[in-house]
């Protein structure tokens, strides 16, 4: 990884970045139902997510939220960090073996309400598998300090 180093002025609305894909798969939702607790049916019983009627196992969507973001996190900046997300949204199921590739957009730059010297940053983040659906949305939030 870089550490790069921008600051709020230098982000502009409508940027994009995109990934490559990654396919999700049987290890990541076992080691993610280990790790959460969350050992529900519908992700960890294939023949009862068929009798269900979803068609197979399907990835937890915290899980795809945390690869989803994961994929994006390729620099390091030391003048933003994470301050959240916000209207998260699972809108198609993901299978174990779908392929998802992520695009980043830059919907908003603001001033911080409360903090003069920080200011915000909104990155919508979109989720499509390999046929083109989107499964997931997002924004990721940043809090941002300002060069002045």
């Amino acid at each position: 990884m870089n550490v790069v180093d921008r600051y709020l002025e230098d982000y502009q609305v409508g940027e994009v970045r995109r990934t490559l894909g990654r396919q999700i798969t049987e290890a990541d939702v076992v080691l993610h139902a280990g790790q959460t607790g969350d050992f529900f049916p519908h992700h960890m019983d294939e023949r009862w997510a068929i009798e269900a009627g979803l068609g197979g196992r399907i990835a937890h969507g915290t899980l795809i939220v945390s690869i989803a973001v994961g994929m994006t996190a390729g620099d390091v900046n030391p003048q933003a960090m994470s301050y959240g997300y916000d209207r998260i949204r699972f809108i198609k199921p993901v299978f174990i073996g779908d392929s998802i590739t992520v695009k980043a957009e830059i919907t908003e730059v603001s001033d911080h309400p409360r903090r003069p010297e920080l200011g915000r940053v909104d990155e919508r983040v979109t989720v499509t598998n390999q046929d083109g659906d989107t499964v997931l949305s997002l924004v990721h939030l940043y809090v941002v300090n300002k060069r002045s």
